[in-house]
Formats: structure tokens, sequence, C-alpha cells
């Protein structure tokens, strides 16, 4: 009987603690969403399309014949022009999931006096302008255990409100879920957890071969560790507490652990194949988005040639 009484404060004070921060994420969802589409205007105005190779009706290029190809892939007309064999491509009309991870766990909520705005805001305002960018480019975007992959034009706001009534725990990294061959996945988090745990996420988000790109949001108090004299530390997660006498003794050890888990994310990521990004929240949020926007795509273009006959190499338009 204790044990269930305690199991039902549990749940009723994490039922108390979700409401609240979900009434805290509501109140600030209009910003960031507003925030959200200001970056990923700025960012589609200034980029080139998405285009590739693939089924389609939409002629794409020509391109030179490689030996061992079928000869009635051919265009002879573009070929008797000049002494080369050329092989007419169609543009690649499959719309591409990529499915974006915020991360929405209680260390998300930090911020402190030398950054611009918490991490969980930032990762909030990258996950919908990502998904705006992406959509308009043809692609279909989902949130692993939320939102169903969709190429609408209302996907912020899909987003926004799966997030804002999502009454379950919040974990760091996503659970159980394995996505399709060829589709990508975006993972937005302070990567805090034990490198264990990120390992075996890692390696069951690609279990069905698809690609992926790492991001590390992190405060730039958690790289510079900018405290000294007597300071108490909460362990968000767990709410563990620790004080230190003289935190500046301890900035020398938490540099030397920091530039462990790193180099074991970094690790991580090249084992499977994913990219890595450090993005600290007092930089700003299109530096992010451009850079993650020009990797997407390019390990399932490579998966995709990789397919065709050796040798062949896929010209990009300019």
């Amino acid at each position: 009987m204790a044990a269930e009484g305690t199991a039902g404060r549990d749940e009723v004070r994490a039922t108390r603690l979700a409401t609240g921060t979900g009434r805290t994420l509501a109140a600030s969802m209009p910003r960031l969403i507003l925030e959200s589409r200001k970056i990923a205007a700025t960012v589609i105005h200034g980029l080139h399309g998405r285009r590739r190779a693939g089924s389609g009706e939409n002629f794409w290029q020509f391109r030179r014949y490689v030996p061992g190809e079928e000869a009635r892939r051919i265009d002879w007309r573009r070929s008797a022009r000049d002494d080369n064999l050329y092989v007419r491509e169609q543009e690649w009309e499959a719309a591409h999931t990529i499915w974006i991870w915020p991360d929405r766990s209680p260390s998300m909520h930090f911020v402190s006096k030398l950054a611009r705005e918490s991490k969980l805001d930032r990762t909030l305002t990258i996950a919908f302008a990502l998904a705006e960018v992406l959509v308009e480019a043809g692609e279909r975007v989902g949130v692993p255990g939320l939102t169903r992959p969709t190429g609408s034009r209302a996907v912020i706001e899909r987003m926004a409100e799966a997030i804002i009534h999502d009454p379950r725990e919040r974990p760091s990294l996503p659970v159980g879920f394995a996505p399709a061959m060829l589709s990508e996945v975006v993972v937005l988090s302070d990567l805090w957890s034990p490198i264990a745990d990120i390992r075996a996420t890692l390696t069951q988000l690609s279990s069905n071969g698809s690609q992926g790109h790492l991001v590390q949001v992190v405060d730039p108090a958690e790289e510079t560790f900018p405290y000294s004299g007597r300071i108490e530390f909460t362990e968000p997660e767990t709410g563990v507490q620790i004080t230190a006498g003289r935190a500046e003794n301890w900035r020398a050890d938490y540099e030397t652990r920091l530039k462990q888990h790193r180099a074991d994310l970094a690790a991580e990521a090249k084992r499977l194949g994913w990219s890595f990004t450090i993005h600290r929240t007092d930089r700003t949020a299109s530096e992010l988005l451009i850079s993650l926007h020009s990797r997407i795509g390019e390990g399932n273009d490579a998966a995709m040639s990789n397919r065709r006959p050796h040798g062949l190499q896929l010209g990009r338009p300019a």
C-alpha cells in the first residue's frame, strides 16, 4: 500500500509539473513561431533548390554516358551534337522524409546570463524553422512520437500544437523509434545523457539504414564554466544538489570531462556516418539552420549513387 501511495504521489507530481511546463511553453509559443518564420524566410530567400536525380517526369540535366549502363538510356539526339554519348536524367520527385527531434527535457530550460535564450526556446525555434524550410523545398517532416510526416504548409502549427498538448514524460532522446530507410533524423539536444544511452539511441535510429544529424545545443556557461566562490548546482533531471566551496577549482576537471564527452559524441556520429554539430545559444539561429539544410540529403544522395553503375557521378545544378 505504501508503495502504491508513493507511486500515486509521484504520478500527481509529474502531472502537475507537465501541466505547469505546458502552460509556460504555450505562453511563449507564439513568439517562438514568429521568430522561426522570420529565420526560415531569411534562409529560404538565399538558398538554392534541393533538386537531385531520380524517377520523375521533369527533365533535370544531361550527363556523360558511363560504360556498363543500358544503351537505351542514351539520348541520341543530344549525343549527335559532338563525339560524346549522353544520358538524359529526370528530377527525383519522391518526397524525402526528415524526422526532427527537439529535446524538451528539464535540462533544456537552463539559461545563463551569457545566453540569448534558453536551450529549449532555441531548440524549438530551430526545429520549427527547419521544418518550414524543408516543407517549402517539397520534403515531408515529422516529430518522432508526436506527429506523422507531413508536407503541409501548416507544419509549424501542427508541431507546436502537438508539443503543447503532449502529456507524457519528456525524455532527452527519442525512445523506441526506428525511421524507415532513406529517411533522415535531426536530433536537437544538449546531449548531456550518459554516452552509453546516446550510443544505444543512435544505433537504434540507424538500424534501418537511415542517415542523421546530431546537434548539441548548449548554453555558453556550460562550455566556459564561469563560476567562482560558493555555488550550489542542481541537476535538473533528478533534482540532486551539489555544493562547491570554491567553484573555480572545479573548472579544469569540468573542461577535461567536457572534452572527453564531446570526443565520444563525435566518435559515435562518425561510426554511423552522421554529422555532428555544436551550437551555442549565444550564436544566431540562422547559422545553424543554414548548416543543417546544406547537410540534409547528402547521405541519401551517396546511398542512392552507390546503387547506380560503378563509376557514375551525378552532377549538381549551379
